[in-house]
């Protein structure tokens, strides 16, 4: 059991925990949230013991064990990656040293008959069997079964560590936290540096999990998938709720909208008495019983709300100008770094209006084909062609962090300004939670949440038809993230995001694009469509699947044999019907494109521009081709639902 009594913390003139209490039960699954800027972090280093408290304490169980991860971490230099991994069980190591220091003397000695060497061979024994139940025989495979559900390849395991970025090396940290299985495991924004396969895989071994696990997460997800209880930190206070985080929502409304209603209550009575008291004092004979009074409405407790709670950015991205019926065309695409492949003669073609996801493991070059498609970098080979009157709209997943940290917030946006706009930018940082004197605040100053709302402020000042988002959700607060969703779903022009966000993916578009083996697998649909279609949770089983046909991912485009209809499961048959349902809005949608190409070329003057004859000929054939594939991918999926 961990427990924390009286936990009291100020900074300044700013109460960050109030006398707070909790207690932490073995098993237990907590998820600890509050608006940015509530403690929650500050909160996971009281638990840990990496900083003191003003007042209170936090009390474990004797010889229990904690492990916490969070983003300031240091990974040792001068292993490979599986030496370091192992590194988590130290103790066996050591037994295993101890193991291998008798063997050598037991080559040599002699004396069999001696004490000494009884007791050599009862240590032997001793050891052999606790190295066996501890797991040392095992340890090895296991540290790979964790690294290949965190996202590395066999081939990683022998690399320096020194080789990996700093979010893979958090990785390794968190491979050898799981490995040493903690009794309380403190988790700070775990998913951050992870994709969506190993975010899935976590969420698998965190659910089996003995111990007890506090995690800060902005995933909604994760959270769901992994909690069973919530911790709210709000002004200073900790609201215990015994449930996930979306259950947390509901009852979290209910008790704001009771404290409203004792809040409005509570002022009414007050403004009742200082009426009472202000008319009392104008009398002599009164005074001291308004005096009286007075004392005893200073003495009590005033109900406070937390007005911040309720502001959320206003974000919404302006109308889209109109671009050319293909938005880009990108052909025989390939790129590498130095001797690092990453993708290998990919085709992709997006038309005006699509959806389009980009999903994967890390490394795969989903950010590299976004900016290849752009113009941020030149691909090795192929040939990129953005459509008609495309305008794009950029927001990198470090864009948060390289904004000018000298500058003050409304001199970043001036920069970033055309000079029409230059009198709506209070305005527009209004919007995103920044008013009065918040503008001429450095950017150094800001938190990682704040950063990313003035990059987004910062993106709203041109007007695109593009958008392009790479991880868009890091740093945002989950309120944010449903109004940046919210506005995606809104704006009117082509989207194109990247993000291991299932939750902000889900529903927001209606092509999947997943990166695989320097390939591109397209499959209809969202990103729940994607893994459900799949008939599987982790996404990294496909790899150990390939001998499996899968008509919507195969790069041939062929169509494994269908199953007949009595013989479909449930859920195949469920897959099949919302295959149906894709396919037929996308020929809905091709239909009304060649209607409108036909409509133009019936016109006599369209044939005056020889140029736009030949380009629009080529468009319609495109269309129609497009339309053939998917009328059969609609045809097969009929057939085999019969």
């Amino acid at each position: 059991m961990l427990s924390a009594t009286g936990i009291y913390q100020q900074y300044g003139d700013r109460v960050l925990f109030d006398h707070v209490s909790f207690v932490v039960m073995p098993r237990d699954k907590v998820g600890l949230v509050g608006r940015n800027g509530a403690g929650k972090s500050t909160m996971l280093k009281i638990i840990a013991g990496d900083i003191g408290c003003d007042e209170g304490k936090v009390v474990r169980s004797t010889g229990s064990t904690l492990g916490f991860l969070h983003q300031e971490m240091d990974m040792p230099s001068g292993n490979t990656v599986m030496e370091e991994t192992l590194t988590a069980f130290a103790h066996i190591q050591q037994m295993e040293d101890r193991l291998a220091e008798i063997n050598k003397e037991m080559e040599t000695r002699t004396d069999y008959e001696s004490d000494s060497y009884a007791n050599m061979i009862e240590e032997f024994t001793s050891l052999t069997e606790r190295f066996s139940l501890v797991g040392g025989i095992t340890m090895e495979a296991e540290a790979e079964r964790v690294l290949k559900g965190l996202g590395f390849k066999q081939g990683d395991f022998a690399r320096p560590t020194t080789e990996f970025s700093g979010g893979w090396q958090m990785r390794i940290i968190l491979a050898k936290m799981l490995l040493q299985r903690p009794d309380f495991l403190l988790l700070d924004e775990p998913t951050n540096h992870l994709d969506i396969e190993s975010i899935i895989w976590l969420e698998q071994w965190l659910t089996t999990y003995t111990g007890a696990v506090i995690t800060i997460s902005h995933d909604r997800q994760f959270l769901d998938n992994v909690t069973n209880r919530t911790l709210e930190i709000d002004m200073g206070k900790v609201y215990d709720y015994k449930a996930g985080y979306s259950k947390f929502v509901e009852l979290q409304k209910d008790r704001r909208e009771k404290a409203e209603a004792a809040y409005e209550n509570q002022q009414k009575v007050i403004a009742e008495k200082e009426k009472t008291i202000n008319r009392f004092m104008a009398k002599a004979t009164k005074t001291k019983m308004a005096q009286s009074m007075q004392k005893q409405l200073d003495k009590v407790e005033r109900i406070e709300l937390d007005q911040t709670n309720n502001a959320v950015m206003n974000l919404r991205f302006p109308k889209a100008p109109r671009s050319g019926a293909v938005t880009l065309n990108a052909k025989n695409v390939t790129k590498s770094y130095g001797d690092l492949n990453v993708l290998r003669g990919v085709d992709l073609k997006i038309d005006r209006g699509d959806r389009v996801s980009f999903v994967g493991q890390n490394g795969q070059g989903k950010t590299t084909l976004a900016k290849i498609l752009i113009g941020l970098i030149p691909a090795n080979d192929g040939d990129i062609e953005l459509g008609h009157n495309v305008e794009v709209g950029y927001y990198a997943q470090n864009q948060a962090e390289e904004l000018d940290g000298k500058k003050t917030l409304l001199e970043t946006m001036e920069e970033a300004s055309p000079p029409e706009m230059r009198t709506r930018l209070r305005q527009i940082l209004g919007s995103f939670l920044f008013s009065g004197e918040d503008v001429d605040k450095k950017v150094s100053v800001l938190s990682g949440g704040e950063r990313a709302r003035l990059a987004l402020a910062c993106m709203l000042l041109r007007p695109f038809n593009l958008l392009v988002l790479d991880e868009p959700t890091n740093h945002l607060d989950m309120v944010s993230k449903d109004m940046l969703k919210h506005a995606v779903q809104n704006f009117d022009g082509t989207l194109i995001v990247v993000s291991h966000d299932r939750e902000f993916l889900a529903g927001l578009t209606d092509r999947t694009i997943e990166f695989r083996d320097h390939k591109l697998y397209e499959h209809l649909g969202d990103i729940n469509f994607f893994l459900e279609r799949r008939q599987i949770d982790n996404m990294r089983a496909v790899e150990l699947e390939k001998s499996k046909a899968d008509s919507s991912a195969a790069p041939s485009g062929k169509s494994a044999p269908a199953k007949k209809a009595s013989n479909l499961s449930h859920e195949e048959k469920r897959r099949l019907e919302k295959d149906i349902g894709n396919a037929e809005r996308r020929i809905e949608r091709l239909e009304k494109d060649i209607e409108k190409i036909h409509l133009q070329m019936s016109n006599p003057e369209f044939y005056n521009d020889e140029k736009r004859v030949e380009k629009t000929t080529a468009e319609l054939k495109a269309k129609q081709d497009e339309l053939d594939e998917v009328m059969e991918k609609w045809e097969a999926a009929s057939e085999a639902l019969g």
